[in-house]
């Protein structure tokens, strides 16, 4: 049999879910052009919203979804259970449900069935680069909407590159002032000679208000946005706007091409560690995630081996060498972060000079 879903459809929800019902409503209202009820008490032809701490088998995330001829019932233990199976509802509809636009004659109808669904992956995320190529903060909450209709709950956002500083850090004002902006942006792949450039400002930042705008509208769709703010290497944006952080003084541009780039933050300089810390306090207040990303991948050594402060640094630690220093570099700020009830996070790269004892490794693979 099917179950139809027609405008006197009502939502059933009690206060622990009356806002996913809320949630629910806006979701089919587009396409439909329903303006669904939502109703405290049991009815037919209705979708019932239920929180059963019971199913705690089920886990935070999983969910018991049940289709009769009369009436749709999501069944969880968590909020979060609860909305998965509201995605659940909506594949099961036809695929014109996800259209922005009213769809006249629409048929609403879903199969009965029934389903007990549990993530396989308690990690489901996509990662987003908006350092090397801004992207507007409308784009940013179109993006959390496709994450949460595919289940997924983690957004790792690249912020920071150097081709670009994208959050505003308000003790560092030039980090935006000059960071955020290039002059101009390569055509085409790296590899391809000679360089060929378009000629255009590229740039932006979000705001700190922005930033809490995102972080609050991933949080209503149950999703965890992990910044990523790059050291030591692919510092660029931050060094043009702050050379005195580098081993040579500068001065520099942002980037305009893409690669690996020489340029990197002063690992001897004592100013340096201050400045990520500083900058972190300030993440920290934006990003309520456990995790903190902080890149560490692709660091040449080239200036640190000719950096007296840099060499410096490697003997008074009894270093053996510039990976080391990088590993060195890499614990300060893990300290830190474990000192503030986070977590560190890195690219494969912060394996070179011994791992961060508190630290966890994204270990990129490239098919």
């Amino acid at each position: 049999g099917t179950f139809l879903l027609t405008p006197k459809t009502q939502i059933v929800a009690d206060d622990q879910t009356e806002g996913l019902a809320e949630q629910l409503k806006e979701m089919l209202s587009s396409a439909t052009g329903y303006s669904l009820k939502v109703v405290d008490k049991s009815t037919d032809n209705a979708i019932h919203l239920k929180l059963n701490p019971a199913l705690k088998d089920l886990g935070k995330e999983g969910y018991h979804l049940t289709v009769s001829d009369d009436n749709v019932t999501i069944v969880a233990a968590g909020q979060a259970g609860v909305f998965y199976g509201m995605q659940t509802v909506r594949q099961l509809l036809p695929a014109d449900i996800y259209k922005q636009e009213t769809v006249k004659g629409g048929k609403w109808q879903i199969r009965c069935v029934e389903i007990e669904d549990t993530p396989r992956f308690q990690w489901r995320g996509m990662h987003l680069d908006v350092a090397r190529h801004f992207m507007p903060k409308e784009f940013i909450f179109k993006y959390i909407d496709l994450l949460a209709i595919h289940k997924l709950n983690s957004l790792h956002l690249h912020l920071t590159d150097d081709q670009g500083w994208r959050v505003e850090i308000k003790k560092y004002p030039k980090l935006t002032e000059v960071g955020a902006w290039r002059k101009e942006t390569l055509v085409g792949h790296a590899a391809k000679l000679p360089y060929k450039f378009d000629g255009k400002q590229h740039g932006g930042f979000y705001t700190q208000e922005d930033i809490r705008e995102i972080v609050e509208y991933a949080k209503q769709r149950y999703i965890t946005v992990v910044p990523e703010i790059e050291m030591p290497g692919h510092s660029r944006a931050a060094l043009a706007a702050y050379p005195e952080l580098s081993c040579t003084g500068g001065p520099f541009e942002v980037r305009t091409a893409w690669g690996v780039e020489p340029e990197v933050y002063c690992a001897g300089n004592n100013n340096v560690i201050q400045f990520q810390k500083d900058v972190l306090k300030e993440i920290l207040e934006l990003f309520p995630s456990e995790y903190i990303h902080i890149g560490g991948d692709e660091c040449p050594k080239i200036r640190w081996q000719a950096c007296p402060k840099c060499q410096a640094r490697i003997k008074v630690e009894g270093l053996k060498d510039e990976h080391e220093l990088q590993s060195w570099f890499i614990k300060q700020i893990d300290a830190f972060l474990v000192e503030q009830g986070r977590r560190l996070v890195g690219w494969d790269e912060i394996l070179e000079g011994g791992l961060a004892s508190g630290a966890t490794v994204m270990s990129l693979s490239l098919i």
